[in-house]
């Protein structure tokens, strides 16, 4: 029976310098992802060209406070918002769709609470006031087989943060609406790529996003591939890899 005692010892002992290695590995990993900064891959080009497919970027959690989306698995362990901090006009944000909660949006915050948003002509209003944009040159994707070019415009918020925007299609769907009328405690949010972009101005699947919805603000980018490549595909970087983008700030 001794000897059967010191045969299985070694192996305890291996278990318990594993777990003493992953258990706090785990917890640090977790704290860092509830409390600091969230990885998240962008999957479509509703923000293009300020984001493109394939970026990775942290999204700082602690920007707006903490609800139960920035716990992991969202367990409702507590209600509304703690050490909360309202988002700004232009914030690039990401939050779980109202419709359907564990599904991670990424959007440009446009409407505060309060505010009447309406587009008019593919121009945005703001409280009946046109937003200021003035035509640039083209963006040309590059990335496509057959290169195109897209009419891009620079749009500057009654608050003074700027960013370029693309018009894919002439008299879009989403070019003339309704005026929405943000509710209290809700956010409006829209994508760059305004013809290609389901936001909140399609109610029946984006609507106004209340603010215990988001998840954080995007603060950097810090890995970018191309071409619908992996980031784990590390035999394709030096093809796919956009270098130019790394460690690029979102704005």
């Amino acid at each position: 029976m001794q000897a059967s005692a010191d045969n299985s010892s070694p192996r305890k002992g291996a278990v318990r310098e594993i777990l003493d290695v992953v258990v706090p590995a785990l917890v640090i990993a977790l704290t860092f992802q509830t409390l600091l900064f969230q990885p998240f891959r962008i999957p479509s080009e509703s923000m293009k060209p300020t984001l493109l497919v394939g970026d990775y970027l942290f999204v700082s959690k602690f920007s707006y406070g903490y609800s139960r989306y920035s716990i992991p698995l969202s367990l409702p362990l507590f209600s509304g918002r703690v050490l909360a901090t309202a988002p700004a006009r232009g914030d690039i944000a990401v939050f779980r769709l109202p419709a359907a909660d564990s599904e991670d949006y990424i959007k440009r915050v446009v409407g505060l609470p309060g505010d009447r948003i309406e587009m008019r002509g593919g121009v945005l209003h703001i409280n009946g006031e046109a937003v200021k944009r003035e035509r640039i040159e083209d963006y040309v994707d590059r990335e496509q087989d057959a290169p195109a070019r897209i009419e891009r415009w620079r749009e500057t918020l009654p608050n003074g943060v700027s960013y370029v925007t693309l018009n894919l299609i002439e008299n879009g769907p989403l070019d003339d609406t309704p005026v929405y009328h943000v509710p209290a405690g809700h956010y409006f949010m829209m994508g760059d790529n305004r013809d290609d972009s389901t936001d909140s101005r399609v109610l029946t699947q984006v609507g106004y996003v209340p603010f215990d919805n988001l998840v954080g603000r995007a603060e950097v980018i810090f890995f970018s591939v191309r071409g619908g490549a992996g980031a784990w595909q590390f035999w394709l970087w030096p093809w796919t890899v956009r270098w130019h983008r790394l460690f690029q700030p979102v704005r």
